[in-house]
């Protein structure tokens, strides 16, 4: 079992990747392997609608995006980690996660995942709603822990202060390891998730 997090942040081993630590080492601490990719600091253009990825699983710009859905086809679970910039996650997480719900969304499907934001002060609620909108989309079942996962802090060193934002992240990475487990039970007593029909598609013209 692998669990995929993605540090959306523009600094490699800033607050973000602080946060997604405590996770990873609580998940290797319950037997469940993790890697930390750092989605960079350069630009990773948005969505255009082109639909151009439609049927190949990939996205025709490329570039990070591309590398993350691969990396999405072999992992068991995910944490989505953005810092707050304006209330909102930052922009390279918003068109990257944009992009691979759009190409590469078969990857995400029936896979738990957790998200995670950091900041110096506030804005961490907006941004968690944001986060949680592409978990909705792909019938990934939420981890979550004993309060909104989120860390305070400028610092790295500022984050490791934040002791009660810190003991959330260990227990998500606990939740998440638990619930990875159950799922694997399930899988050997025979069960396995539901084959949900394609939703209708409709609109509001008449």
């Amino acid at each position: 079992m692998k669990v995929l997090l993605l540090n959306g942040g523009p600094h490699e081993k800033g607050c973000t990747y602080t946060a997604l630590s405590a996770i990873a080492e609580t998940l290797r601490e319950n037997g469940v392997d993790s890697e930390i990719f750092w989605i960079g600091n350069q630009p990773v253009g948005g969505c255009i609608g082109c639909g151009a990825c439609r049927g190949k699983g990939k996205c025709v710009f490329g570039g990070v995006v591309n590398e993350v859905i691969e990396k999405a086809a072999g992992a068991d679970a995910f944490v989505f980690g953005s810092p707050v910039h304006y209330a909102s996650m930052t922009g390279n997480m918003t068109s990257l996660m944009d992009r691979l719900a759009y190409a590469g969304g078969a990857n995400l499907c029936y896979k738990p995942a957790a998200i995670v934001a950091s900041a110096r002060r506030a804005g961490t609620t907006a941004t968690l709603d944001q986060l949680s909108k592409y978990v909705q989309f792909f019938h990934m079942p939420m981890v979550t822990a004993s309060y909104w996962p989120m860390v305070h802090g400028s610092t790295p060193d500022d984050v490791r202060q934040d002791l009660e934002g810190m003991e959330v992240m260990r227990q998500l990475g606990r939740n998440m390891a638990w619930l990875l487990h159950c799922i694997e039970a399930g899988k050997s007593a025979g069960i396995v998730h539901p084959e949900n029909p394609p939703r209708p598609m409709t609109n509001f013209i008449r």
